[in-house]
């Protein structure tokens, strides 16, 4: 108990100083889709570089691999019979959309109610403060081997990971993989992420003529592209909003169920509007496929006319269940939607990201230990958990390295809003994580 309460007090003492270097990161704005200034990205690896180097790493390396964004990996050696523990967070973020969404600077980190908000301080800025945290808390006290590896490009799907991986290997091969790019039950209450949904995304193209007619003299006998579009879109859902889609698969409901009253709140969703799909909510989220309708081209309404739109294209975003292998729900999505094609319009399906999703063994020594730390750190048990979205990587990290232990771990709670606005962390929780953290590297330790 003295470790703990002695952990406990640095990290109190610490925390002002790592706030400060939150707010620092959140300032620069290191959006890394493609539209943006990737100069920022650029900066953004600079500063994560420094913050390690001043936290006592001394082999810190920008890198990249292809045409992949600045990643930074930073490195401690193991003392001799101790692990190599990962550390993994990443520096960029989402855009920050309509600034009128947005309370107040997306890229101005404010306080309010004990939430510092911007975009960034939640989805994956803490990440790299609770690794920069637990660093400085040990200090010279760190008795494990230590790799840092603070990613440039998650939030547009890691596509140069594998090779990323392929190239730099032996400064990432570790016994331990921590993933802080999750998040937890709610706050007060820690989760450790046990599984992870996989992606499938696609675009599907609809047509209906070679061009555009008059809706006034050929209207009726031809439906324009919209609405057959729309009509095939509603095929993917039954009247009771579960997935419709043939072939894909559901994994074990949760032990854990999500109160229909707690998830209202936490998602914004109107009181009026009823919750789709059948059987546990917290199934429905993390354990069963859920299919979106995340873009549409058509005509804008100010650019409209009055014509039969011969073709329009939606891209759909298909989350798949543990144990799904995503090229076969591509497939069975491509199958389906060729063979629902309306009024025998043309349907072409254009093949997107795949994602594998992650189950993780749930009574691992690692797994023991971060059960441990997180509840020393909360003092309540950590909830398994798992996660609608996807983090692909972690299936690349399972190929390259089969023999680690990976543990997905993170800061935010329901309240964050991850990729909307007005993003936010608790920074009551984020002292906890950074102790949660410390507490994790000295068990590990011990464990040989």
């Amino acid at each position: 108990m003295s470790d703990l309460l002695d952990l406990r007090a640095r990290v109190s003492q610490l925390f002002p100083a790592l706030r400060g270097d939150l707010e620092a990161l959140v300032r620069i704005p290191s959006v890394s889709a493609p539209a943006f200034d990737q100069s920022h990205v650029a900066s953004s690896a600079e500063a994560v570089a420094d913050l390690l180097r001043g936290a006592g790493l001394d082999d810190v390396q920008i890198l990249t691999a292809g045409e992949s964004r600045p990643a930074v990996i930073a490195r401690r050696p193991a003392p001799a019979g101790a692990p190599t523990v990962l550390l993994y967070a990443h520096h960029d973020v989402q855009p920050p959309g309509d600034r009128a969404d947005w309370s107040t600077d997306p890229f101005v980190p404010t306080e309010r109610d004990g939430r510092l908000y911007g975009r960034g301080a939640a989805d994956d800025k803490a990440g790299i403060i609770a690794h920069l945290g637990a660093l400085r808390t040990l200090g010279e006290d760190l008795a494990v081997g230590v790799t840092v590896f603070v990613e440039g490009e998650e939030e547009i799907g890691s596509p140069f990971f594998a090779e990323f991986l392929a190239q730099h290997a032996d400064l990432l091969r570790a016994d331990v993989i921590v993933v802080a790019d999750s998040a937890n039950w709610k706050v007060g209450v820690p989760g450790l992420t046990t599984s992870l949904r996989g992606l499938v995304d696609c675009e599907v193209e609809l047509t209906v003529g070679s061009h555009a007619i008059h809706s006034g003299m050929f209207g009726g006998p031809v439906l324009d592209a919209i609405t057959l579009l729309s009509r095939l879109v509603a095929t993917l859902h039954d009247d009771a909003g579960d997935v419709a889609v043939a072939g894909l698969a559901h994994a074990p409901d949760p032990a854990v169920d999500y109160e229909e009253a707690d998830f209202r709140a936490d998602s914004g969703v109107l009181d009026s509007v009823a919750l789709a799909g059948t059987g546990p909510i917290s199934a429905r989220l993390w354990t069963r496929p859920a299919l979106s309708v995340i873009g549409f081209d058509a005509p804008s309404v100010a650019l409209s006319s009055n014509t039969i739109t011969p073709k329009a294209t939606a891209k759909l975003s298909l989350r798949i269940a543990a144990g799904q292998d995503p090229a076969a729900a591509l497939e069975a999505l491509r199958t389906h939607l060729v063979s629902h094609a309306p009024f025998g319009a043309q349907v072409v399906v254009r093949d997107g990201e795949l994602g594998r999703p992650f189950q993780a063994p749930v009574d691992s020594a690692a797994m023991r230990a971060a059960r441990a730390a997180f509840e020393q750190a909360w003092g309540t048990p950590p909830v398994d958990i798992g996660i609608g979205g996807s983090i692909p990587f972690i299936a690349d990290l399972l190929e390259v390295f089969p023999d680690a232990a990976i543990l997905v771990t993170g800061v935010e709670d329901p309240d964050s809003r991850a990729h909307g606005a007005d993003e936010s962390v608790h920074l009551g929780e984020l002292e906890k994580v950074v102790l949660a953290e410390a507490l994790l590297l000295a068990a590990l330790a011990e464990q040989n």
